[in-house]
C-alpha cells in the first residue's frame, strides 16, 4: 500500500472529478458523495454509463473527459472499475479511485479472475429478460445495498438500471492504474464482489488502500469516507 500523501503528490492536484456507476444503479447513486465534494470546491460530473457495452460505456467517459478543464480524478465504482481502468489513460485524469471496484488488467478476464476467489452471494440473485439483466429484489436488498435501511435500498432498487449481456464480455486494453495514482476503497462485508477480490486487485495495483466496514454500496452508506479518499486523490485538504 502507498501512503495516501506520497500518492497524491505524485499527481497534480485536482478540481475536477469524474464519476462513473456500474451496474444495478444510475449516476444518482453518487449523490450523497457529489454534496459533499461540491463542498469542498470541487467540479463534479456523475456519468449516466449506458450499460450497453464496454466500448459505449467507456465513450460516454470519454465525453465527459473532454469538458473537463484541467486535472481531473476518475472514480469507478463496481463494474465501472474496468470502464476507469480502460478511460482513466486520458491525459486530463491526475488519479484514479476505485470503490469496491473491478479493475482487471490489460486483456485479462475478469470472470476468470473472479471465478478464482468465492462466488459472492449476489450473483444468484441475477435476472434476465432476453438481452438485458438486473438484480433481483431480494438480493438488491440482502447482497447489494445490505447496509442500508430498507426504504432507502428500494428507492435505489426503483432506478436500477438493466444492463446488457454485451457489456460482460468486453476487456479493456489498457491499465490506468499501471501509470496512474491508484485509490482503492474495499468493503470488508462486500456481498456482490468478494471482499478478498477487491484486496487482491488493490494491492496487485499497489493503490492506497482503505477498508470501510461496508455493503457493496459505501459511496451510499458511508459517503464521507469515500469523499475524503477522493480528496485525497485530488490533493486536496
Amino acid at each position: 500500500m502507498r501512503n495516501a500523501a506520497m500518492a497524491a503528490s505524485l499527481a497534480p492536484p485536482a478540481r475536477n472529478v469524474v464519476l462513473v456507476h456500474g451496474l444495478f444503479a444510475d449516476g444518482s447513486c453518487w449523490s450523497e458523495v457529489i454534496a459533499r465534494l461540491q463542498a469542498a470546491g470541487l467540479a463534479v460530473t456523475s456519468v449516466q454509463n449506458p450499460l450497453t457495452t464496454l466500448d459505449e460505456a467507456v465513450a460516454s467517459v470519454q465525453r465527459v473527459l473532454a469538458r473537463q478543464d484541467g486535472p481531473t480524478v476518475l472514480v469507478g465504482h463496481s463494474f465501472a472499475g474496468m470502464i476507469v481502468s480502460e478511460a482513466g489513460i486520458d491525459p486530463n485524469v491526475s488519479a484514479l479511485v476505485y470503490v469496491a471496484a473491478r479493475a482487471p488488467d490489460a486483456g485479462e478476464d475478469y470472470a476468470a479472475l473472479a471465478k478464482t476467489f468465492p462466488t459472492p452471494p449476489a450473483s444468484a440473485g441475477i435476472v434476465f429478460d432476453g438481452e438485458y439483466g438486473r438484480l433481483g429484489e431480494a438480493a438488491f436488498l440482502r447482497d447489494f445495498a445490505g447496509d442500508l435501511p430498507e426504504a432507502k435500498a428500494r428507492v435505489l432498487y426503483a432506478v436500477q438500471q438493466p444492463f446488457a449481456k454485451a457489456l460482460l464480455a468486453g476487456k479493456t486494453r489498457h491499465a490506468a492504474w499501471r501509470s496512474k495514482p491508484s485509490f482503492y476503497a474495499v468493503s470488508s462485508e462486500d456481498r456482490t464482489i468478494d471482499p478478498d477480490l477487491e484486496r487482491f486487485m488493490a494491492k496487485r495495483m499497489g493503490a492506497t488502500t482503505i477498508e470501510v466496514k461496508a455493503s457493496h454500496l459505501s459511496l451510499i452508506s458511508q459517503p464521507d469516507t469515500i469523499a475524503r479518499l477522493i480528496l485525497d486523490a485530488a490533493g486536496q485538504p
